[in-house]
């Protein structure tokens, strides 16, 4: 039986009535929509403290101190926006006047759609809570998008939101749950969410990377990023304006032919006039198919490979996108400075087969269309079919006839380009890798991937690496 989902309204009204929540709003630049949604409700006294707005930058700065970057709309502002207003709530607060309340502070900062409609919605939303009387509070923490084309509907989002997430941390335990309940009343035309933290005591054993691949999973967002230090990041703050550099993969172990591919294909980034070393980002990215086992997400296949790729140094992207297109498409929302995107070449002849464009009314020529109005260029790594087979690059590149057209377009004007290739390593494929760790083939695969990984693959037990028990 479906579950009945309760509107918003009715889940303020539920909390209003818990005579044990209790505790302050505050939002910044849309409105006062989730506190609105419980005064509307009724019975708010025994559940709200207090509501504010502090729409003039000088108050807002006054009240919760200025941001280094001097931005308003950012996780910094949000973050000392609930360490302020809790902080109230325990200091004006009697607790043993009332000992059966659970605290919470919720606080969001927004920017809204312009009334050009030349910017994009987006915000920091969160709440600190208790969910146990007396216990140390919890803090989850989100980054979203706004959709809707009008400002007076992303603020009812915002409501809805910030509704639905405050219903969930007190009347769901899971965080995945928590995360689902999120889009109660609301669908991906309306918000999507491209970062979540989960913090505090009630959370400790929880990984917020693999809630970050919950995001994508369930549809709420189209990619999430994870830097060096393994923490998840909104896109934003990661890729704005860089010239990003993408490798995409399986990666299921990354080898030495990935290393090569990457090393070489930034050599080559790095030559282009348009390109500036100090402005590059580079994004190892592995689509959400490539995490599938039987159909389903292995979330600790997903956990061993983002762990290898940032114990290397690199940061991650994982994303929703089986098209190459679609990356780039996504890529351009945050940056118009020239990006690359390294490529090998049996990978490129996939990107030309016209069958996987029929989804599109355009076909591949929508697709392309796309590539050719970005500022993107193809770097191609070389393929070797077998040990007697000739090697394939740019020019010898077998493209059907009926999109060569496509193919020389790219070539002439110099968007596609061959980068160098250790021939040592360009025989080193993923799949062969794999099958010899899981044989438990000593000696036969540890030259086969950078130095290092073999010993975190052994010490793990990953990729099906059978470890000796003692």
């Amino acid at each position: 039986m479906k579950e009945l989902i309760l509107s918003p309204k009715q889940k303020a009204l539920k909390i209003n009535l818990d005579p044990t929540i209790y505790g302050s709003m505050v939002e910044i630049g849309a409105g006062q929509e989730v506190a609105r949604n419980f005064f509307r409700a009724g019975s708010a006294s025994g559940t709200i403290a207090k509501t504010m707005s502090a729409y003039d930058k000088d108050f807002s700065d006054a009240i919760y101190g200025k941001e280094e970057q001097g931005r308003y709309v950012c996780k910094s502002r949000l973050l000392n926006m609930l360490s302020h207003e809790y902080g109230l709530l325990e200091e004006r607060l009697n607790k043993t006047d009332f000992p059966e309340r659970r605290y919470f502070a919720f606080a969001d900062t927004v920017s809204t759609i312009n009334y050009q409609k030349t910017t994009k919605g987006h915000g920091w939303v969160g709440v600190r809570f208790q969910r146990e009387i007396n216990s140390k509070p919890n803090d989850i923490i989100l980054h979203v998008n706004l959709h809707d084309q009008d400002a007076k509907l992303q603020q009812e989002t915002i409501g809805v939101l910030g509704t639905n997430l405050l219903h969930a941390c007190f009347y769901s335990t899971e965080p995945k749950e928590i995360l689902k309940n999120l889009y109660d009343n609301l669908s991906r035309a309306n918000i999507d969410i491209d970062m979540v933290n989960f913090y505090g005591p009630d959370f400790d054993d929880i990984d917020n990377r693999l809630l970050s691949l919950t995001l994508v999973k369930e549809g709420m967002t189209n990619s999430v990023i994870f830097t060096p230090d393994g923490l998840n990041h909104q896109p934003y703050d990661i890729l704005y304006k860089k010239n990003i550099l993408t490798l995409r993969g399986s990666f299921r172990p990354v080898t030495k032919v990935n290393i090569d591919m990457l090393e070489n294909g930034l050599e080559k980034f790095k030559s282009d006039q348009k390109v500036k070393e100090d402005n590059i980002q580079l994004l190892f990215e592995i689509t959400l198919s490539n995490l599938k086992s039987e159909g389903e997400v292995d979330e600790q296949d997903f956990l061993d490979r983002v762990d290898i790729l940032c114990s290397l140094g690199y940061t991650v992207m994982i994303s929703n996108f089986r098209k190459y297109y679609k990356v780039i498409e996504y890529l351009s929302q945050f940056s118009s400075a020239r990006m690359g995107l390294i490529i090998g070449v049996d990978n490129l002849i996939e990107m030309f087969e016209e069958k996987y464009y029929r989804n599109l009314n355009g076909g591949i020529l929508e697709a392309f269309g796309i590539i050719f109005t970005r500022d993107v260029k193809i770097y191609l790594y070389p393929f070797k079919p077998s040990n007697n087979a000739a090697i394939l690059n740019s020019n010898n590149i077998p493209i059907h006839p009926r999109v060569k057209a496509l193919y020389e377009y790219l070539y002439i004007n110099k968007r596609i380009e061959d980068i160098n290739h250790n021939s040592e390593v360009l025989s080193i494929f993923s799949r062969e890798v794999l099958r010899l760790i899981k044989d438990n083939k000593q000696g036969e695969w540890e030259h086969m991937v950078p130095e290092g990984v073999d010993e975190i693959i052994k010490a793990k037990c990953l990729f099906g690496y059978k470890c000796e028990i003692n």
